[in-house]
């Protein structure tokens, strides 16, 4: 009987040890070209070679803060609580923006210069609370004299400690006030019959158009598949666009070659064309400057 209850309590310690290691998710915009990516990883699995390691994307455009913080937006919500992503998109590198951990109001943590890249996270999952890094203890063991690499000697290594379950999120460092910095951008909005939004990012690989445009927002159009609409896009208060296409449910809808609006995979109003290129027909770029109006 005494046997048993000690197997029971070991199976329980290492359950519970197990237990506390999250997923670690990274971004960047190092790319794979060169060992960057792995000096991160190999700082996280020398502190637990348990914690599962994840890539999101290291393919952001070199300082791009703006897709960074859209691309953690767009994948964060489909990945469970307790996950840590790690986001160096850090062209301040060294400078005094601040070194944080954000944790949402989902349960999320976010390790990360706040110099924009939490903004659309901050808005969408809710700020439960922030704290910035305590570089005298969470940081790398003699990385001190190297002011360039904060991914590595920074990020990772705090996040490698929070997933692990070696530090508590109070003890990442101090409190901050709930805010972060923000990028401006046109909302989603409905005013006098007409949507406005922005233009966040393209679907790169085909050119189309994805708006911040929710399924709730445009429907106050009351559009039917079949239906035409009126759609401008601008770049600050510059027109690039004005067209009037129909909106469709699936490409195959209209003729190869024709424009189309759609709701994209995740429900968000999009423009295309059938095997074809929207952006580069029109010259449509994205980012937080890009914003697009649509009506019947």
């Amino acid at each position: 009987m005494k046997h048993t209850f000690v197997f029971h309590c070991l199976i329980f310690i290492c359950f519970s040890a197990f237990a506390q290691r999250h997923a670690l998710v990274f971004q960047t915009d190092f790319g794979l070209k060169d060992g960057a990516v792995a000096e991160m990883k190999g700082v996280v699995y020398s502190l637990s070679p348990d914690i599962p390691m994840f890539d999101l994307t290291h393919e952001i455009p070199a300082y791009n803060i703006w897709e960074a913080a859209y691309r953690l937006q767009q994948t964060a919500p489909y990945w469970p609580a307790g996950t840590v992503f790690v986001s160096v998109v850090d062209p301040g590198v060294g400078s005094a923006r601040k070194s944080v951990v954000l944790k949402t109001k989902t349960g999320h943590y976010f390790v990360t210069p706040d110099n924009g890249t939490l903004t659309l996270v901050a808005r969408q999952m809710g700020i439960a609370e922030i704290r910035e890094i305590d570089e005298a203890v969470n940081r790398r063991k003699n990385s001190g004299a190297s002011y360039t690499f904060h991914g590595r000697d920074v990020y990772a290594y705090t996040a490698g400690k929070l997933a692990a379950g070696k530090i508590t999120f109070q003890q990442v460092g101090p409190k901050m006030a709930d805010s972060v910095v923000s990028i401006s951008f046109q909302a989603p909005v409905f005013v006098n019959d007409t949507v406005k939004g922005n233009i966040p990012v393209l679907d790169v690989q085909y050119g189309n158009i994805w708006t911040n445009i929710d399924q709730q927002t445009f429907n106050k159009l009351h559009v039917q598949a079949g239906d035409l609409l009126k759609v401008s896009i601008y770049k600050g208060n510059e027109p690039v666009y004005s067209g009037v296409i129909p909106f469709a449910n699936t490409f195959a809808a209209v003729p190869e070659g024709k424009e189309l609006a759609y709701l994209n995979s995740l429900l968000n109003l999009s423009f295309a064309v059938n095997m074809g290129d929207f952006s580069s027909n029109h010259h449509v770029k994205s980012g937080p400057e890009w914003s697009v109006t649509v009506s019947k």
